[in-house]
């Protein structure tokens, strides 16, 4: 081995021990907790896969804890109040950290209380009925809609949240009014339609597409820029003449002042898991109509910021009180 090839070896295997002695010794040195402000079936499913490797690259384990609650707000205040160490994360689609204190000036937070750290993965929210609904096609739900103001009952994660509103912003372009009935998650969204209690939901595609596949659900639009993958025939929002459109990225923030240095590292450890253990990451996103969508810090605050743009000209056109 020449002088030259030794030397740049050593440099290497330096680089290497000075992540691993920063990861293990500076930073973490506990367990880091990931609080979803859902329940369980949607916003877990979407960051799991990520957050179950990345212990290995930070030396500690990464935890997921729920806080259901306010459309998100309850979780997302918790972050937003937590000391900015890094031990305390939220894990979450836009709706919590960006939507929810826009329209609910009840939430003691604001979209600059967090720092974004990664998006994951990306999924979707869509609108959906029973397989033994009436109506086929949007255009279809929209003329019953507007011969039969408020008649129609949905469902969504919560008041204020992301699935929510977007329905709202939809209703409101489409000059429909529907009655609002919210749980706390898009499971219990979905549950609900099946079970008959309501006729319609807007809900992310992780607890539908079970029941998409199995028939008993319909979907009528997706929410995103473009359709999904995980299903090529249900068409956009904006293919049937709407302007609303969404994508979802499932991220992790930590409270706003947390030191440039851990969002670094914490973001290293989600690049090295999502690069290992890459088909198997998507394989299990896959399952979920959802596919992997890394974005560092700054790309990932900047979809943030095109998101809180807008809904906060949403706000302009919507007559919404700050809860249901």
């Amino acid at each position: 081995m020449t002088i030259q090839k030794f030397i740049a070896t050593c440099g290497l295997l330096a680089s290497l021990v000075g992540f691993n002695a920063f990861a293990a010794e500076d930073f973490p040195t506990k367990t880091i907790q990931v609080i979803i402000p859902f329940a369980p079936g949607d916003t877990d499913n979407m960051l799991r896969p990520f957050l179950d490797k990345m212990g290995e690259f930070l030396g500690q384990p990464v935890l997921l804890t729920y806080k259901a609650g306010a459309g998100g707000g309850v979780g997302a205040g918790m972050v937003a109040t937590s000391k900015p160490d890094g031990y305390t994360l939220i894990g979450t689609a836009q709706g919590a950290i960006v939507v929810v204190p826009i329209f609910n000036k009840d939430v003691k937070y604001t979209p600059e209380s967090f720092a974004p750290i990664a998006s994951l993965s990306e999924g979707g929210f869509m609108l959906l009925v029973a397989s033994s609904s009436p109506w086929k096609t949007l255009g279809e739900l929209v003329e019953y809609s507007k011969k039969n103001p408020k008649k129609i009952n949905f469902t969504t994660s919560g008041a204020m949240g992301i699935t929510h509103l977007l329905a709202e912003v939809f209703a409101n372009e489409a000059g429909v009014q529907w009655t609002h009935i919210p749980e706390k998650g898009s499971g219990p969204a979905v549950t609900a339609l099946l079970g008959g209690h309501v006729e319609l939901t807007s809900s992310a595609v992780a607890p539908a597409l079970a029941h998409i596949q199995a028939g008993t659900l319909r979907p009528l639009a997706v929410f995103g820029e473009s359709r999904l993958k995980a299903f090529p025939d249900v068409p956009t929002f904006r293919e049937l003449g709407y302007k609303i459109a969404s994508p979802g990225y499932y991220g992790i923030s930590a409270p706003k002042g947390t030191p440039k240095e851990v969002i670094d590292t914490i973001y290293a450890a989600a690049k090295h898991a999502t690069e290992k253990y890459q088909t198997q990451i998507a394989e299990n996103l896959a399952g979920f109509g959802a596919q992997i969508k890394l974005l560092p810090p700054e790309e990932y605050a900047q979809y943030l910021d095109s998101q809180k743009q807008l809904f906060t000209s949403a706000l302009k056109t919507l007559d919404l009180k700050d809860s249901d």
